[in-house]
């Protein structure tokens, strides 16, 4: 069993509860009830990592609400399918269909979570998502140039003035072709500012900071009286290039990067940021017409440490840290060494301190090291094996995964001391509390992300689920009240009370607002046109038939467009668009919105299409012909419904 037995031995050598943290099971079931027809406390966003997807489900119930389609084509929704959705996949590598999504970070008015928008990394090219709360939809995807696994990312300051990355895997900035041996001599990483539109969230790079070659990990920015400082976890200070899980654990200690980012901005402003040549696509979705555009970015503000002082700090931290947290007063700062015995939590106002005496020693390729003893505040003992990440209630407590011993440790923050430890099944990575990340936690549970599921759930061949664990943090013990399976792989989670996102869900789309060049606003609009070798469908869909739904005069060599405006203006009543032999998925068009479907011919005959979404007592009865001739026929293009 691994790494998970490994926990489970541990916690039988007297560390965990002896009925294993979970509540009495009547207590439990009380707990996690949620009755039929009613709804959940609060919504839980899980990253899928690699699905390339966020998973939505309700808390405490477990329910799996969503997928939200982001960076991984996904056909139930035609994503990435439809038309109006492949420009969101533009990268400057060309068409990216998946990535590895990771971190998922509300977006925040005076450090509060406030239900606008949701951001999400991917990781292997690097970008940044943002999805609307109110339609639970993907707006856009930036990439992020000169970097590479952009796992750092994307975590929000206070207000949300920014999204912050940063680059895992250092890399020749700009990219050239170099030997791999001369890592320490050329390769460079970066810490990325992505300016944010308090309106409509729209996001632009406002500048990059060009970094030593470590490995950037994850990220927290400050708040209250550290607000404009970020911190980013970096390892391999060794700088090795192969073999890391031994060349780049050598070192007892690696760093924090502290940066001051409204120094930055002053810098930006004083022109010492200098304009490098870069390509990038910048993909968002039209809020009028619902079709997504991509526009090209050829530039970036980069700002050098060796320009700029004052502006960046390394805070020594045991060994080769992982998540780093800002506990909700802004003043304590944890990082999860993996390979440390302890969790150093150092003080932001000892930092201030720290660098005012100037209290160095060394320094990083001209970035000062700060003095470990001058920034910490204390190390909390016995944290257990691998600790990774930590997040906060309202009570002043922190609570730590720890991957190896498989387990969450609650300290409290004041004194740096363990109060409680609970077993997780198995080998947790992150968790979250709601808010735990923000200056206001809605500290009633921690969920527990698993890598590892072994005998939890019913086997299901080589591949099991992966899943997550419900636990009470109200009293002084923890206890497990719920466990669930996920989807995808998922690393990070945020959660939310209801009752912020649920009075602003969109129900549907305004027809009289649908400004998409290919809408039909009534089933006597309903067309099809002919220019060359294309074949432009203008169709409606409303319970329960297409208008038209019999179509002549298609040839085989033709791209066939089915422009499909979904008429109805009530809630939940989508449809689906199908025709057999498209090469791509089905389209599902909400109320109100018109989607694209290509689809290419390659045989004579009568060709069904149908709605995919069980919509009406007639469903079965929403259905079409197309007819397809061969090529060079003169069968007349002709449309009709009813006749």
């Amino acid at each position: 069993m691994g790494l998970g037995a490994a926990g489970l031995l541990l916690q039988s050598c007297g560390q965990s509860q002896p009925d294993g943290g979970m509540m009495g099971s009547g207590d439990a079931a009380s707990r996690v009830y949620v009755a039929p027809g009613t709804h959940d406390e609060m919504y839980l966003f899980c990253s899928g990592g690699f699905s390339g997807n966020v998973t939505v489900y309700g808390i405490p119930s477990g329910r799996h609400l969503k997928d939200i389609a982001v960076f991984s084509q996904y056909p139930e929704k035609g994503w990435g399918y439809a038309e109006e959705t492949l420009p969101m996949f533009n990268t400057s590598h060309g068409f990216v269909p998946w990535d590895d999504s990771h971190h998922p970070e509300f977006s925040q008015t005076a450090g509060v979570p406030d239900g606008k928008w949701l951001f999400i990394n991917g990781n292997n090219t690097p970008r940044i998502a943002r999805i609307n709360l109110a339609t639970f939809e993907t707006d856009e995807i930036i990439e992020i140039p000169n970097s590479s696994g952009n796992h750092g990312s994307p975590f929000t300051t206070m207000n949300s003035e920014y999204v912050v990355a940063s680059t895992r895997f250092s890399v020749p900035i700009p990219q050239e072709d170099v030997a791999i041996k001369s890592y320490k001599e050329k390769f460079k990483g970066t810490l990325t500012y992505v300016k944010v539109d308090p309106e409509n969230g729209d996001m632009d790079i406002a500048f990059q900071i060009l970094v030593p070659g470590l490995n950037y990990d994850l990220s927290h920015s400050g708040k209250g009286p550290s607000h404009g400082w970020s911190f980013f976890t970096c390892y391999n200070s060794e700088q090795a290039n192969s073999l890391l899980e031994v060349n780049a654990s050598r070192n007892d200690k690696d760093y924090i990067a502290a940066v001051n980012w409204k120094l930055a901005e002053q810098y930006v402003a004083q022109g010492k940021a200098r304009e490098m040549a870069v390509s990038y696509m910048d993909n968002h979705m039209d809020e009028h017409t619902r079709a997504g555009v991509s526009e090209e970015r050829t530039s970036v503000k980069v700002l050098d440490p060796a320009d700029c002082p004052e502006m960046i700090y390394y805070l020594p931290t045991p060994k080769s840290p992982h998540g780093v947290d800002v506990d909700p007063t802004g003043e304590y700062i944890a990082a999860g060494g993996k390979l440390a015995a302890v969790i150093p939590v150092h003080s932001f106002s000892k930092m201030l301190k720290a660098i005012e005496d100037r209290a160095f020693d060394g320094d990083v390729n001209g970035i000062p090291v700060l003095r470990y003893d001058a920034v910490l505040a204390g190390e909390v003992k016995d944290p257990g094996l691998g600790p990774l990440h930590t997040e906060f209630d309202d009570k002043g407590f922190a609570y730590t995964s720890s991957f190896i011993s498989s387990e969450i440790v609650k300290w409290k923050v004041s004194t740096q001391t363990v109060v409680d430890r609970i077993p997780t099944y198995y080998s947790i990575g992150h968790l979250c509390v709601p808010g735990g990340d923000s200056m206001k936690p809605w500290g009633k549970y921690v969920v527990a992300l698993n890598k590892i599921t072994k005998d939890r759930y019913l086997p299901t061949g080589p591949e099991l689920s992966q899943s997550a664990q419900l636990i009470d943090i109200t009293g002084d013990k923890m206890k497990l009240l719920l466990d669930f399976p996920t989807i995808g792989e998922p690393h990070y989670a945020q959660a939310i009370p209801a009752s912020i996102l649920a009075p602003r869900s969109v129900r549907f789309f305004k027809i009289e607002d649908n400004a998409s060049p290919f809408v039909t606003r009534s089933e006597k609009d309903a067309r099809v046109e002919r220019k060359g070798n294309e074949v432009h469908v203008y169709m409606t869909s409303a319970r329960s038939h297409f208008a038209p739904d019999n179509i002549e005069g298609i040839r085989v060599g033709d791209t066939v467009l089915f422009h499909v405006t979904n008429l109805e203006q009530d809630w939940d009543v989508p449809h689906g668009f199908a025709v057999m032999g498209a090469r791509n998925a089905e389209l599902l068009i909400m109320p109100g919105e018109t989607r694209t479907l290509r689809w290419e011919p390659t045989q004579a005959g009568v060709i069904p299409f149908y709605c995919t979404d069980f919509c009406s007592a007639l469903h079965q009865e929403m259905q079409g012909y197309a007819r397809v001739s061969p090529v060079g026929s003169t069968t007349e293009l002709s449309w009709s419904l009813g006749d």
